[in-house]
C-alpha cells in the first residue's frame, strides 16, 4: 500500500474540523499501522485558538482527560491516499481511543458514527452532498492578500479563466484523490470560489469535506494563493457558506424516503424538515460554529436570516429541491458556514430531523417571503428587531455565536442524541471563544470611538 511512499501523514478530525497529527517515517509505519500513535488528548479540549477551555492539572478535565494524557490515533486505513502535490508522502484518516481500547467520546468521527447506526436501528441511511464556498486571494507579501475575480457576476467565464491555473490545480489535485468533484464555479462574491461534492453516504461525504478542504488550502498556497473557508473575511462582497443537502433512504430497500407522489415531500420527510426548523437554533452552533459565521446571516444576501423553508427558494434556511415523485428530493440547509466541523453539522442535522420524525411532527406552512417585505432586515428599518410581514413572523436565526451556545445548552433533543456529555464539552469550548471575541477591543471600536469622546 505504501510502495513509493516515504512519508505519511496520520491525522484525525479535532472539534473544529481541523486536520491534525504526525507525520510518520517509512520505517516506523509499520508499527503505526499495527498500534496507532498517541497524541496529547488535551488538543480535543482547545477553543480555536489554542487555548484549553478545561482545568486538566487537577482541575475540570472530563473523565479520561486529566493530566493531559495520551488518545490513539487508529489508523482507517480505508482512507489511505498519496497527495499529489507533496512528494512521496501519504495520507491517513485516524480514529481516536484511549489506551484502554475505548472511543474517546469527544472524537467527532465516533460522534456521526453514533448518529448513523442510531438512524439504522430505525431503518434509516442518510445521504449527504456538498456545496462549498471559499475566498481564494493572491499573496503578496507577508501579510498582503489580493483580490482574484471581480465579483458580483455569478458563474461570469472570463472571471473563473482569470485563475485557470488554480482550477486546474484543484481539479486535477482533488481527483487524484479519489473525490467526487462536480464542479467549480465563479461564485457571485469578489474572490469567491465554489466547489460541489457528488452525493454520498453521510460518513464519507464527512470524510471527503475534511480532506477536499485541507486540499484546496494546500493546493493553493502552492501556487502563490490564500484559500480561506472563513465565512466572511475582511473586504469580501459576499459572504461564503455550506449548503448541504440531506436525504433518507430505506437502509433495507434503498428506497428514498423523503419522495412524495402527490405532493413535494413525503409525511416523513415533512416531519425530518420540521425537526430541522424546530431545533434550528440549538444546531446552529454545530452549523456556524464561529463568530464570523453570524455576520453572514443578513437579509436578501442569499444566506437565511431566519428559520423558514420554501421550494425552490434560495433565500430560505431550508430550500426543499424536488418534486412531486422525484426520487432525488432532498433538503438543502443553506444557513452553514463552510468551516463547520463536518462530523458534527451532518450528525446534529439528523439527531434534529429525526426527533421531528420520532414525533410525527406537522410542517408549518412555507415562507412566501424569506426576509419579510421588501426594506425588512435593514438598519431601522420595519425587520430590524425582528421577523415581519409575509414571512409570517419567522423566528430569527441566533444572532451570535454566544446565542447559539445559549439556546444548544438548553436544548433536550440534541442532548439526548449526543449526550450531556458531549454538549456540555462543546459548549464550554465555544462560550470560552466566544468569551475571547467580546472581550478584543476592535479596529471598529477604535474608529468609532477614540476620537468623538
Amino acid at each position: 500500500m505504501f510502495d513509493g511512499v516515504d512519508l505519511v501523514r496520520f491525522v484525525f478530525a479535532d472539534q473544529h474540523g481541523v486536520l491534525r497529527g504526525k507525520t510518520v517515517t517509512r520505517e516506523a509505519m509499520r508499527s503505526v499501522l499495527d498500534g496507532g500513535i498517541g497524541a496529547p488528548s488535551s488538543l480535543l479540549l482547545k477553543d480555536t485558538s489554542g487555548k484549553t477551555a478545561f482545568g486538566v492539572f487537577g482541575g475540570s478535565a472530563p473523565p479520561g482527560f486529566a493530566g493531559a494524557g495520551d488518545v490513539v490515533l487508529v489508523p482507517d486505513e480505508s482512507t489511505f491516499r498519496v497527495l499529489p502535490w507533496a512528494e512521496k508522502t501519504g495520507w491517513v484518516l485516524c480514529d481516536l481511543r484511549f489506551p484502554s481500547g475505548e472511543p474517546v467520546p469527544f472524537s467527532p468521527r465516533e460522534i456521526l458514527r453514533r448518529q448513523l447506526s442510531s438512524a439504522a436501528a430505525r431503518g434509516y441511511r442518510m445521504t449527504v452532498g456538498a456545496e462549498l464556498e471559499f475566498h481564494v486571494f493572491r499573496s503578496s507579501g507577508p501579510d498582503g492578500l489580493e483580490g482574484t475575480t471581480p465579483g458580483m457576476q455569478l458563474l461570469r467565464e472570463e472571471s473563473l479563466d482569470g485563475i485557470d491555473g488554480l482550477v486546474w490545480a484543484l481539479s486535477s489535485g482533488l481527483k487524484a484523490l479519489g473525490l467526487p468533484l462536480r464542479t467549480i464555479e465563479a461564485e457571485f462574491g469578489a474572490s469567491q470560489v465554489e466547489i460541489t461534492l457528488a452525493a454520498s453516504d453521510a460518513a464519507v461525504t464527512a470524510d471527503q469535506v475534511m480532506l477536499c478542504r485541507s486540499a484546496v488550502r494546500q493546493i493553493a498556497r502552492r501556487l502563490g494563493y490564500t484559500a480561506t473557508f472563513m465565512a466572511r473575511p475582511a473586504g469580501a462582497t459576499v459572504s461564503a457558506g455550506w449548503h448541504l443537502h440531506q436525504s433518507l433512504a430505506d437502509v433495507s430497500s434503498g428506497e428514498p424516503v423523503f419522495a412524495s407522489v402527490g405532493g413535494v415531500l413525503s409525511g416523513v420527510g415533512e416531519s425530518y424538515l420540521e425537526g430541522l426548523l424546530c431545533h434550528a437554533a440549538s444546531a446552529a452552533a454545530f452549523a456556524v460554529p464561529t463568530v464570523n459565521g453570524y455576520k453572514r446571516f443578513q437579509s436578501f444576501s442569499l444566506a437565511p436570516d431566519r428559520i423558514g423553508w420554501g421550494v425552490q427558494n434560495r433565500g430560505c434556511m431550508v430550500r426543499v429541491v424536488g418534486s412531486a415523485g422525484d426520487p432525488a428530493t432532498r433538503l438543502e440547509n443553506r444557513c452553514g458556514e463552510p468551516s463547520a466541523n463536518p462530523y458534527l453539522y451532518i450528525a446534529s442535522q439528523l439527531a434534529c430531523g429525526l426527533a421531528g420524525v420520532a414525533d410525527k411532527l406537522e410542517l408549518r406552512p412555507a415562507l412566501d417571503s424569506p426576509y419579510g417585505p421588501a426594506g425588512a432586515g435593514a438598519p431601522g428599518g420595519p425587520g430590524a428587531s425582528g421577523a415581519s410581514g409575509a414571512s409570517g413572523g419567522a423566528e430569527r436565526l441566533p444572532g451570535s455565536l454566544g446565542e447559539a451556545a445559549a439556546a444548544l445548552n438548553a436544548c433536550d433533543v440534541l442532548r439526548g442524541a449526543l449526550t450531556d456529555e458531549v454538549v456540555d464539552w462543546y459548549v464550554a469550548l465555544k462560550r470560552q471563544e466566544f468569551g475571547r471575541y467580546l472581550g478584543h477591543v476592535s479596529d471598529w471600536e477604535t474608529g468609532e470611538y477614540l476620537g468623538l469622546f
